[in-house]
């Protein structure tokens, strides 16, 4: 479509060899907002999961540089909320009670048992093998962290959301939840799981060229 797509490595993800313990929320803005500063014109920001907390914060430091703000079956805080917190009061998640917190206390891995149905339910076989080679441990400190986010650099700019009816890791009521107290300009769905990149990832870019 024309469209350039970047998509940084976290700290202490995929490539990248930070150890966890050095992670912080402040940490992944500053990945995300590297990104931004490179870029030939304004982005559009899609955060995946929780994914979303990093659009809040880049939006939040770098607003003047960023088009829009896209949640695909994320989390979408509001300002003084964490991840983990508000990740509690989804009952039929399939995480809930399903993390194994390592011995250090500074970082998750989802129980192997869960993985495929928590994540991948309508996923081609090929794509779940891919993720689980990819899959390592999660760092908890920039899950634990509150958002902060203001009206004026954060809140003026447009937000989009997409939903994914299907999704056992957030579900379709904590989404909306979400999206019902932070308004966004449009809500799209998606009938399928968390990970929509793999499970019709056609779709998808349809939705996201749409939204650009």
């Amino acid at each position: 479509m024309g469209h350039e797509v970047l998509a940084p490595d976290l700290s202490g993800l995929g490539a990248d060899k930070t150890p966890l313990e050095a992670v912080t929320l402040d940490r992944w803005r500053d990945d995300v907002c590297r990104a931004i500063d490179a870029a030939s014109e304004p982005v559009i920001l899609v955060g995946h999961s929780r994914g979303g907390i990093l659009v809040n914060a880049a939006a939040e430091a770098r607003h003047t540089r960023v088009k829009s703000l896209v949640y695909l079956a994320a989390f979408l805080l509001r300002d003084g909320e964490a991840l983990l917190d508000v990740s509690m009061l989804d009952e039929t998640s399939r995480l809930k009670g399903n993390l194994n917190v390592r011995e250090d206390g500074m970082s998750a891995l989802v129980r192997d048992e869960v993985i495929d149905s928590a994540f991948y339910g309508q996923c081609p076989a090929e794509d779940i093998v891919l993720a689980r080679l990819l899959l390592q441990p999660e760092p908890l400190r920039p899950l634990a962290t509150p958002v902060q986010v203001t009206a004026g650099r954060y809140g003026s700019l447009p937000r989009f959301y997409i939903e994914c009816l299907k999704d056992q890791a957030i579900s379709a009521a904590a989404q909306k939840r979400m999206y019902t107290q932070t308004p966004c300009e449009k809500v799209l769905t998606l009938d399928t799981d968390h990970s929509p990149f793999f499970s019709t990832p056609d779709a998808l870019a349809q939705m996201l060229g749409a939204l650009a």
